[in-house]
C-alpha cells in the first residue's frame, strides 16, 4: 500500500471517529409512551410489543416510536432508554400501590451519561389520581415523596446534581389534570428546567398512535433545536 493511501485512509478513520464524538447522546426516562419490548432494560414492563393486536395500536415497529424517529432524524446517538410502563414521578401508583420501585426517582441513576436528557412522565400520576402535595424543595423525607409536587422537584434536583452540563428537558403529555400540567411548569421553572407542552398527540387506549408517535417526534425535535 503507498504511503499516499495509508494517510488518506488514516485521515478517513480520524474523520470518522471525530464525526461520531460529535453527535449529541439522547437518553429517555420514560413510562409507556417510550417503551418498546425488547429495547428497554430487562425487567422494565413495556406497553409496546414487537408483536402487539393491531386493535389496541399501530405502532409495529421501533421505527415508529417517538424516540427512535427523533434520534435518527436529529443525528443523535441513543445513550438509554429507561423507560418502564406505569411509572409514576411520585411513589404513589394505581389503586394507592406503592410504586416507589418503577419511579421515576428511583430510575434516574440508570439514565448513563447523555449530552440531552428527555424525561417524559406525569402521565400516570395524573391517571392514577395522585394527589399534588404543597410546592416542596427541600429537606425531602419519604412520605413527601408519595405525593407530586415534592416527588418532581426531588427529581429534578437530583437530576441537576447527578448531571451537570446536561440539557435537560421535561415533556408535558397533552390531555392531563390541570393542577398537574400547572405544578409540573412551575417546579421546572424554579430549577431552570426547559418543558415542552405536547398538544394534538393522537391517540388509542391512551396511548399514542403512529400518527401521535410522529407528531411528538416531531414537537419535541422542534423544541431541543
Amino acid at each position: 500500500m503507498s504511503k499516499f493511501l495509508t494517510l488518506l485512509l488514516s485521515a478517513l478513520l480520524c474523520f470518522q471517529t471525530l464525526s461520531a464524538q460529535t453527535k449529541q447522546r439522547i437518553s429517555v426516562l420514560g413510562d409507556s409512551y417510550s417503551t418498546f419490548e425488547g429495547y428497554i432494560p430487562e425487567g422494565n414492563e413495556p406497553w409496546y410489543f414487537q408483536k402487539i393486536d393491531t386493535s389496541r395500536s399501530d405502532v409495529l415497529s421501533v421505527r415508529q416510536t417517538w424516540w427512535w424517529q427523533l434520534i435518527k432524524d436529529g443525528g443523535y446517538l441513543l445513550e438509554k432508554n429507561e423507560s418502564y410502563s406505569g411509572a409514576t414521578i411520585s411513589y404513589t401508583g394505581y389503586n394507592d400501590d406503592d410504586y416507589s420501585p418503577r419511579s421515576f426517582i428511583t430510575r434516574l441513576p440508570r439514565v448513563g451519561s447523555p449530552d440531552i436528557l428527555l424525561i417524559f412522565g406525569c402521565t400516570n400520576d395524573s391517571w392514577a389520581g395522585v394527589k399534588t402535595g404543597q410546592y416542596q424543595y427541600s429537606d425531602f423525607k419519604r412520605g413527601d415523596l408519595y405525593f407530586y409536587r415534592p416527588a418532581l422537584a426531588k427529581l429534578l434536583e437530583e437530576a441537576l446534581s447527578r448531571l451537570p452540563n446536561v440539557d435537560i428537558y421535561f415533556i408535558i403529555n397533552s390531555e392531563l389534570r390541570s393542577d398537574i400540567v400547572e405544578s409540573t411548569i412551575t417546579i421546572c421553572k424554579h430549577y431552570g428546567i426547559k418543558y415542552i407542552q405536547l398538544e394534538n398527540i393522537e391517540k388509542r387506549w391512551g396511548h399514542p398512535t403512529a400518527k401521535g408517535m410522529k407528531s411528538i417526534a416531531t414537537q419535541v425535535a422542534k423544541a431541543i433545536k
